[in-house]
């Protein structure tokens, strides 16, 4: 298995993206649109935080109540903002880094995303999916 491929290979480079100003139904919905799990939270290019469905699930009542009963899930959401739930002082990886290296790192911290950052702006995202995809094409 090589390891020294840089993350670029694998990493999505369609990237969603939310503003701390939005709100958090927004974000529920760029979730269930796009099938993802985690939204990195910027400043024009720069990313500032990251969002995951898991945040989300947190402070909603969102797979406890019935889904006619969204009125409980809005009331919870406008409580909290963005820049409340999301997680900050993210770190992130070079485009150039290699697959081993951000393997190790999503090992180590428990995570499960890792923005892809070149000169300060945000250029894709690598989850565990990706490098599961990958590990699945060398076998």
């Amino acid at each position: 298995m090589r390891n020294i491929e840089p993350v670029s290979t694998i990493m999505s480079t369609n990237i969603i993206t939310l503003k701390k100003g939005d709100e958090l139904e927004t974000a529920e919905l760029l979730f269930k649109r796009h099938k993802i799990r985690h939204i990195p939270v910027v400043n024009k290019d720069t990313i500032i935080g990251m969002l995951s469905y898991t945040d989300l699930l947190r402070i909603s009542f969102a797979d406890a109540v019935d889904e006619s009963e969204t009125e409980i899930e809005t009331l919870v959401y406008n409580m909290f903002t963005i820049d409340q739930v999301m997680a900050k002082n993210v770190i992130t990886v070079n485009s150039d880094a290699s697959i081993k290296d951000v393997a190790m790192i999503l090992a180590q911290k428990e995570f499960h995303a890792l923005p892809v950052v070149d000169n300060g702006s945000l250029v894709g995202i690598v989850t565990t999916t990706d490098l599961i995809n990958y590990l699945l094409k060398q076998l």
